[in-house]
């Protein structure tokens, strides 16, 4: 986290963001009326009961504190975090001044997608996130099932010595994919005796980056068609590869431990077996940020069609780069943000980093042409289109894609428990009207050549696939 200690200040500053306490007026106050009544009134005793309020009074202000405390946020060690994992921050609250900070009240803003279990801090016993029946009577506990109040959402005290640093340590799970910020922070000092405090202290937030959790995703079919020199993929013409085409006569440049000895020798002429090269693919992941449905549990309740879409796209695409093709991403909507087409492990971890700023972006106008053209996507490439099609713009851009020639893919990642509403009237009877009509429109979609599959995780693809794979053999019409 941090070490014990803050470098000192260079350059005393003044005073300045400190104020006085009603302690202290009342206790100037007091001793003044008490002084002016035993001169008035003769009396010695008053001002013997004045003498020590007077001079408890100046030797706690005998040292003024010359600077603010320091606060900030870090969080823990171990990098990016995966939904489900552990979370751990701190909020440090250091003492640059010569006196001692005799209480320091911190207080932290947390995301409510970080479910903060423990808080406390590290030389203090840490308030923890247990069952009302066990929790102590001075303790702040929240319930053991993460609802009502977070633990994080109290104030704490503690006191800092001259140059020490105390920092607050929250620990707790990541809920849901994004990033969530840990603060502002802030924090408040009293000093000499509680007759000075300071002014409010805030910090800027720290966002801690949480990345979705992959589903497993495995699609054993052939890509329709593979565009590179070399890879894992059977592409359709000949070449060095495992894929058996067929057999024919024996020609230049053939190797001789292709010969196919028993055709040969029925032949009475050499055949060679021939195969089919290998090669990479080009997939494109569109994401379709137009419209959002259902309501986001986090990783362990329900999930919206954003939650959804980011999920899914996380798993396809750790699949086919971990088969070494190349892929790109693209969002349908007005932001029109791409990540450009690449391989390997590098690549996996910038659309993981994508991801996290995925947004829905309602818009009135059409995004289909500064989304798509001819340089953005390759007429060899498998474009996966993620959606929940709820707006009839992105059932027309599937459709567009399909007559251009591409071998397009849906995803439907609409929720399948979407609760119908609970409202008197028409609303129930307009629900069921809308079903039918995006079961119309899904069902158009498939005439025109376009599948569309509800994502199932593992193998969600493979017949989808294996039939865009054999219509990739067919002519085809349209311009590219």
């Amino acid at each position: 986290m941090t070490g014990p200690t803050v470098p000192m200040a260079t350059e005393p500053e003044p005073a300045a963001g400190w104020a006085p306490t009603r302690a202290l007026g009342r206790a100037v106050l007091l001793a003044g009326l008490l002084l002016v009544a035993g001169v008035l009134l003769g009396r010695v005793d008053l001002i013997v009961l004045a003498a020590p309020l007077a001079l408890g009074t100046a030797y706690a202000l005998r040292r003024r504190p010359t600077a603010l405390p320091q606060v900030w946020v870090t969080q823990g060690e171990g990098g990016p975090l995966v939904e489900g994992g552990d979370v751990t921050a701190a909020v440090s609250v250091g003492n640059p001044d010569t006196v001692d900070y005799d209480l320091v009240v911190v207080r932290s803003r947390v995301s409510p997608w970080l479910r903060i279990v423990r808080a406390g801090f590290a030389r203090n016993e840490a308030v923890q996130d247990v069952s009302p029946s066990t929790t102590p009577a001075t303790g702040a506990t929240a319930p053991a099932n993460g609802t009502g109040r977070s633990v994080a959402d109290r104030p704490f005290v503690t006191s800092v010595p001259t140059g020490a640093v105390v920092d607050l340590e929250l620990a707790g799970n990541a809920l849901r994919w994004g990033r969530h910020p840990v603060g502002p922070a802030g924090a408040r000092v009293a000093t000499a005796g509680g007759l000075l405090v300071s002014r409010a202290v805030i910090t800027e937030p720290v966002r801690v980056r949480v990345y979705p959790r992959t589903e497993p995703f495995e699609a054993v079919e052939a890509m329709p068609r593979a565009a590179g020199l070399v890879g894992a993929h059977h592409s359709r013409r000949p070449g060095e590869g495992g894929e058996l085409a067929g057999v024919r006569r024996f020609g230049p440049g053939d190797r001789l431990r292709r010969i196919d000895w028993r055709v040969s020798l029925r032949a009475r002429q050499l055949h060679v077996a021939a195969t089919l090269s290998d090669r990479d693919a080009e997939v494109v992941l569109l994401l379709d940020v137009l419209a959002e449905a259902g309501r986001s549990g986090g990783v362990s309740g329900a999930a919206s069609v954003l939650d959804t879409t980011v999920r899914a796209t996380a798993a396809i695409a750790e699949h086919y780069l971990h088969r070494g093709d190349r892929v790109s991403l693209l969002e349908y909507g007005p932001g029109a943000r791409r990540l450009r087409p690449a391989a390997g492990r590098r690549q996996y971890l910038t659309v993981l980093e994508w991801l996290l700023d995925v947004r829905v972006h309602p818009s009135s106008h059409e995004p289909y042409d500064q989304v798509f053209g001819p340089q953005l996507l390759s007429s060899d490439a498998l474009v996966v289109v993620l959606t929940p099609l709820l707006d009839e713009r992105s059932a027309q851009m599937l459709a567009r894609l399909a007559r251009a020639g591409r071998f397009v893919v849906a995803v439907d990642t609409l929720p399948t428990d979407l609760p119908s509403p609970k409202d008197r009237g028409w609303a129930e009877v307009a629900y069921r009207l809308w079903r039918l009509d995006r079961d119309v429109m899904i069902g158009q979609l498939r005439e025109h050549g376009v599948p569309v599959v509800r994502w199932a995780g593992a193998g969600s693809l493979d017949l989808v696939l294996r039939d865009v794979a054999r219509l990739a053999t067919a002519p085809r019409v349209g311009g590219r």
